[in-house]
C-alpha cells in the first residue's frame, strides 16, 4: 500500500503522483464511487494499482471537483468587464473553507492604470497582484504557488494563459474572447494539477467562473464579519447587532459616506445580504 496525490481525472482513470515522485495511472475501487475521488485527494494505492482509500480532506469543491485546496488565485482583468460581485463571493468562500485568497489582476498590458485602481479596491482585504502574461511580471505569481493552488475567475481572463506563461509551454487550452458578446468561451473541461515545485501545484478550474450563493454557509447577519474593512467602524456602532444597512447610527455607513469604505464593495455586500435572506436551507 502506497500513498499518492491525484493530479488528474479523465473518466474512470486517475493520474496519481506517488510519494517517490513516480506518476501512475489507476482506477478506483467500486466502494469509492459513492464518495468519489477528486483531483487533489491524497489516496492509498493497493497492490493491484487501484485507489483503495481516500484520506481525510481539508476541504472540497464539488464543481469543479477538486480537494484539499490551500490557495485560490482569484483572477480578473480589464477585459472582459470585471464581475466584482463574484470576486467578493469567492473571497467569502475562501474564508469559510480555510483557503488563502489572492487577488490576481491579469492583462495589465491593456490598461495598467485601471488595473491599479482595481487593486486598490481590495487593499486590506486580501493580497493583491497585478501582472500580464505578455511580460515577465507574471513570474512573481510562481513564488506564491505553495500547496494546492487553484485559478478561479471569469472565462477569458487568462487563467490558462497564466499556466502556459509560467510553464513556458502550451499546456492548457486558452480561452477566446468575443468582443461582440463581451464574454469568453469556456475551453477548460477537466481539472488538472500542474506541478511547479516539490509541494506546489496549480490548477485551472473549469466551472468556477460563477459561484452559487447557496454554497456560502452563512446567515445574512453573519456576512458583515467577513468584510474586514467594516470591522474597525462596526465596533463603534450604537447597536452590536447592526448589519450596516439603513441605520442613521451606523458607523460603517458614515465611513462609506466619507469615502473610507469602497462603494463597490459595500454595494456587493448589500446585494449578497439580500440574496442570502431569501435562500431557504433545509
Amino acid at each position: 500500500m502506497v500513498e499518492g496525490r491525484v493530479l488528474k481525472k479523465q473518466a474512470d482513470l486517475f493520474t496519481v503522483e506517488l510519494q517517490d515522485g513516480q506518476i501512475v495511472d489507476c482506477v478506483a475501487r467500486k466502494v469509492l464511487k459513492k464518495e468519489g475521488v477528486f483531483v487533489g485527494d491524497r489516496v492509498e494505492i493497493d497492490d493491484d494499482n487501484a485507489v483503495s482509500k481516500v484520506c481525510e480532506r481539508k476541504n472540497i469543491l464539488i464543481r469543479p471537483p477538486v480537494a484539499n485546496i490551500d490557495k485560490m488565485f482569484i483572477v480578473f482583468a480589464p477585459v472582459p468587464k470585471p464581475d466584482l460581485y463574484t470576486v467578493d463571493k469567492m473571497l467569502l468562500f475562501c474564508k469559510l473553507n480555510n483557503i488563502e485568497p489572492t487577488i490576481c489582476i491579469n492583462k495589465s498590458d491593456l490598461d495598467k492604470k485601471y488595473c491599479q485602481e482595481l487593486a486598490t479596491i481590495y487593499k486590506g482585504v486580501a493580497k493583491t497582484m497585478v501582472f500580464s502574461t505578455l511580460d515577465d511580471t507574471v513570474t512573481k505569481l510562481e513564488k506564491e504557488i505553495k500547496g494546492i493552488c487553484v485559478l478561479a475567475g471569469q472565462s477569458a481572463v487568462g487563467k490558462s494563459s497564466i499556466i502556459n506563461a509560467l510553464k513556458g509551454e502550451q499546456l492548457a487550452r486558452v480561452d477566446t474572447f468575443s468582443k461582440k458578446i463581451e464574454r469568453g468561451k469556456q475551453t477548460t473541461r477537466t481539472v488538472q494539477l500542474f506541478k511547479f515545485s516539490e509541494n506546489g501545484y496549480l490548477a485551472d478550474t473549469a466551472g468556477f467562473s460563477k459561484l452559487d450563493e447557496y454554497l456560502l454557509d452563512l446567515k445574512p447577519e453573519e456576512i458583515k464579519s467577513y468584510y474586514p474593512e467594516f470591522l474597525k467602524y462596526a465596533s463603534l456602532c450604537k447597536y452590536k447587532s447592526c448589519v450596516h444597512i439603513n441605520s442613521k447610527d451606523c458607523e460603517v455607513i458614515k465611513a462609506l459616506k466619507r469615502g473610507e469604505i469602497n462603494k463597490t464593495r459595500y454595494e456587493n455586500y448589500l446585494k449578497l445580504h439580500e440574496i442570502m435572506k431569501n435562500i431557504k436551507r433545509f
